[in-house]
């Protein structure tokens, strides 16, 4: 996650979206007032800053499931104001409000049944590589962005949802409308796919699975208006 000072934007950094790319880029763009959280594995060209300190808890411990009394507490404890996936519900109420209300917000989404594929090909790899896709679909544990970008009330919290099967395009658009420098290319490739299968995802999913996914996911889908 980014909060840059400098040209006036919020980067939410969701999940399988080319998110540390994007980050490590932007990163070399920023001043030493700006807020950079760490990313994981580290990057060598990118330098985390401003990301440690103290706020205003109240908010965690409203809400009603109890994990933001959980999540307040581990926070607080280790000064961990700002971090990698902070949802936007979250650090709109650890930032300034002239500074959520006046900078522009942002973040990219991907294809859910492509995410998916990337999401189990990456889990498949930490956990030993015997992993199926059939196993991992059973299992639930999916990679799920809206949570990170709307409210809980389903509203968007951000200006902007860039799409990833579109990302160098739109990236383009938003930069020179921030006045970030930028070629067309990031010049960096972090946590690049795990996924050996390079076949298209619709030639991977059966019906039952394609349907999984459809019915998981049914909210980014609606929302963006995605399709298999």
């Amino acid at each position: 996650m980014i909060v840059s000072h400098k040209y006036r934007f919020i980067f939410i950094k969701t999940l399988k979206t080319a998110g540390t790319s994007v980050e490590v880029f932007l990163s070399d763009h920023c001043s030493e007032d700006d807020i950079v959280t760490p990313v994981f594995p580290p990057e060598k060209s990118h330098v985390p800053r401003n990301h440690k300190g103290l706020w205003n808890p109240v908010y965690d411990l409203i809400e009603k499931d109890g994990r933001g009394i959980r999540r307040a507490a581990r926070d607080l404890l280790a000064r961990r104001k700002f971090y990698n996936h902070i949802p936007a519900r979250i650090l709109r109420h650890r930032l300034p409000s002239d500074v959520w209300n006046n900078y522009f917000k942002f973040c990219i989404e991907r294809n859910p049944w492509d995410k998916t594929l990337s999401h189990f090909h990456m889990v498949r790899e930490r956990t030993g590589g015997v992993l199926t896709f059939d196993e991992y679909l059973a299992s639930g544990k999916f990679c799920f962005n809206h949570p990170i970008y709307l409210d809980n009330n389903g509203d968007l919290l951000v200006d902007r949802v860039i799409r990833y099967e579109s990302l160098s395009d739109e990236l383009a658009e938003v930069f020179s409308m921030l006045d970030v420098p930028y070629d067309g290319k990031l010049g960096v490739q972090a946590k690049s796919e795990h996924r050996r299968d390079k076949r298209p995802y619709t030639e991977v999913y059966s019906e039952a699975s394609r349907k999984i996914v459809e019915n998981a996911f049914r909210t980014e889908i609606r929302l963006h208006d995605y399709q298999f």
